[in-house]
């Protein structure tokens, strides 16, 4: 009984000092986490060894806005809002003032650089794998000074299309790797992309 009771209080003991240390060396937390691997890192190596085409690019495309363009988008917000306050539509007007603010930090932060590759048996995208058993068809989206993305039509019902930026790679290159694997079916912009590109958003 004895012998029992004095090694629970040693647990206890070891369990208090170990918390302490953690609380003293906080770092320690931190090596442990950078030792802990990446769900990216470990797709990629995953699918490493089939890997018909590799790149890296922003995880969207940047569009580059004047002081003309900040001016009247802040304009238009502020009419929409005022227009709200003045039929007295107060969901409406909070609402738009949220749209602002988040819009306003999205088209001010950095876009990730993530790693693209096609392989034999998908489109990997960052944490994603797009299997080509669940792919319908895909184009290629490429404007010399503008839009350059693969479009993929899924047969999901939520997520219909799935764009993967090209950044510099051959555009040629890719859609012969990808006409081997998936049908090629030409693709007219929504109203959305065509919507996002004049706002530049």
């Amino acid at each position: 009984m004895y012998i029992e009771k004095h090694n629970q209080r040693d647990a206890e003991k070891e369990k208090l000092e170990r918390i302490e240390k953690l609380m003293r060396e906080p770092e320690d937390i931190e090596d442990e986490d950078r030792m802990l691997e990446e769900p990216e890192d470990m797709l990629i190596r995953e699918h490493s060894e089939d890997v018909l085409a590799h790149w890296q690019a922003p995880e969207y495309e940047v569009f580059e806005r004047d002081k003309k363009w900040y001016i009247y988008i802040t304009l238009a917000l502020a009419f929409v809002i005022g227009y709200a306050i003045y039929t007295n539509g107060i969901v409406m007007a909070i609402t738009f003032i949220l749209i602002g603010v988040v819009g306003y930090i999205h088209i001010n932060k950095e876009p990730r650089t993530l790693d693209f590759m096609i392989t034999h048996a998908g489109v990997l995208a960052g944490r994603e794998i797009y299997e080509f058993d669940n792919l319908l068809s895909f184009w290629i989206f490429y404007e010399e000074a503008g839009k350059k993305v693969i479009s993929l039509r899924t047969k999901s019902h939520l997520v219909p299309y799935v764009y993967i930026p090209i950044h510099e790679e051959d555009p040629v290159e890719l859609r012969e790797i990808l006409m081997e694997h998936v049908p090629e079916v030409k693709q007219e912009e929504g109203i959305m992309e065509i919507a996002e590109r004049v706002l530049r958003i």
